[in-house]
């Protein structure tokens, strides 16, 4: 058992001379602790603890620790007024913060306080609608539609509202990244350095793939390719390059026009950066993810369909499709793998995860280069939220395949981890369901009421 620093009949001396109840602090105890933390990391240099002032925010104490060397960790502007008044100054301070109002970022700039944006939200999407009708048309695939997809009129609201609410999108690059010192290699956050009153974000978008199901008439998952026709859901069907270089997307509308435009998330958040600059951090775009086996990008490069398109065809489909992954990487977009064939990476054997893995490598790695982020296929992550070991033997098969970062499905405003050798973060969806079922979870992105499609059926189906 832990003996207290003081004994009962002190206590009980104590508690008749100061009307209870009261705190009692171990001053020497303290002081001997905050050595210890000293000296344990005097091998790093700079190292400095940070004490969350909500924990304890009495400036006994507070002075206490500044004379160890402590810095102040401060989640408000009442905290930073405490830490401002006992001394802690520039970066002794550590500002954290959820839910934080533009003046508390003014304050803390102003006192040059470090800013943590280690909870850095991160938004994701599945391919946007184009035609409404066509998508939300009653069929079997309907309901799955208004619950997981978003409609382009809808994504451009989200934007316009996040913009006005002082969003940036940046570059998960920009968030973590690997170094390497005399330490050996290890992940670290980054340095963001946003305007007054700016809050970083992240994007991804899962499966641009331009599955048969939702641009033609079946699925391609065998080894028959399925391309655009009349009978698609009211989806683009590929991106392509634009004749001004940029990358852009191909539909074909229900009389089997085909046409060039925004009709998907890349084409519609280039234009959207294109008129507000300011949006896009050093040139961020989205994280795309691709599964393997029905091509990427709307082009049908799985090996198994060579023989039904003949060689000179498909060799021409796995070109074009390189040409779209360059444009994209030349204009900012960042690429990942979001597994061969979409299974539940938790619900199955390490064994099958590798195999998976394997299978992306050798069949879409080829077509779109080296990818080192992973978006979980269905959410679904390998482990809980502990971090990740090289004793989790799907880390290590998916860490050997060179995936550095990492992430599921979360519908909390922001969550990471930041490992020895990774990065990982959680995402949250915005589509159907979430505005139907759980609008307040979002409420800090935008008002649901200002984006909802008036064209989408209600209610939402429940998942």
């Amino acid at each position: 058992m832990k003996k207290t620093f003081v004994t009962k009949a002190q206590i009980e001396a104590i508690a008749e001379k100061f009307p209870t109840p009261f705190h009692l602090y171990d001053e020497k105890g303290m002081r001997e602790n905050a050595r210890d933390i000293q000296e344990a990391f005097a091998w790093n240099p700079g190292y400095r603890e940070y004490f969350a002032v909500k924990a304890n925010s009495n400036p006994f104490l507070l002075k206490i620790l500044k004379e160890h060397g402590f810095g102040a960790d401060c989640s408000s502007m009442a905290e930073l007024l405490i830490a401002n008044e006992l001394g802690f100054k520039g970066e002794e301070i550590m500002f954290s913060s959820n839910e934080t109002r533009p003046e508390e970022y003014k304050m803390a700039s102003e006192m040059n306080a470090i800013i943590n944006l280690d909870d850095i939200t991160h938004i994701f999407f599945h391919t946007l609608i184009v035609d409404n009708n066509r998508c939300f048309d009653d069929d079997h695939t309907a309901g799955g539609y208004n619950q997981y997809m978003t409609t382009c009129d809808e994504f451009w609201a989200m934007m316009e509202e996040m913009y006005a609410r002082g969003f940036v999108l940046v570059s998960p690059y920009d968030v973590a990244y690997e170094v390497t010192d005399e330490y050996g290699s290890h992940f670290q956050y980054g340095d963001i350095r946003l305007p007054e009153g700016k809050k970083p974000f992240l994007m991804s978008q899962d499966d641009v793939n331009y599955y048969g199901y939702m641009i033609g008439t079946g699925s391609g998952v065998n080894e028959t390719p399925v391309f655009a026709s009349i009978d698609g859901d009211g989806f683009a069907s590929r991106i392509v390059i634009g004749e001004d270089g940029y990358p852009t997307c191909e539909y074909m509308d229900k009389d089997g026009n085909v046409t060039t435009g925004d009709f998907d998330l890349v084409p519609v958040l280039e234009t959207f950066i294109r008129n507000h600059p300011d949006f896009s951090y050093r040139g961020a775009r989205a994280i795309l993810g691709m599964t393997g086996y029905e091509g990427v990008f709307g082009y049908r490069t799985k090996p198994a369909y060579e023989d039904d398109l003949g060689t000179e065809a498909f060799q021409k489909e796995c070109e074009d499709a390189k040409a779209v992954a360059q444009c994209l990487r030349d204009h900012g977009w960042i690429l990942a793998s979001h597994s061969y064939g979409h299974p539940s990476y938790g619900n199955i054997s390490a064994e099958k995860v590798a195999s998976d893995s394997d299978k992306w490598e050798q069949t879409v790695q080829p077509i779109i280069g080296d990818c080192d982020i992973i978006l979980y296929p269905n959410g679904s992550d390998i482990a809980g939220i502990g971090k990740y070991t090289f004793d989790n033997a799907k880390f290590a098969a998916l860490y050997e395949d060179g995936y550095r970062y990492f992430y599921n499905v979360d519908s909390h405003v922001a969550w990471q981890q930041l490992g020895e050798d990774y990065f990982r973060g959680g995402r949250r969806n915005l589509d159907g369901y979430r505005m139907w079922h759980t609008p307040k979870k979002v409420a800090d992105l935008f008002d649901v009421s200002e984006v909802f499609d008036p064209d989408r059926p209600t209610p939402v189906p429940s998942i």
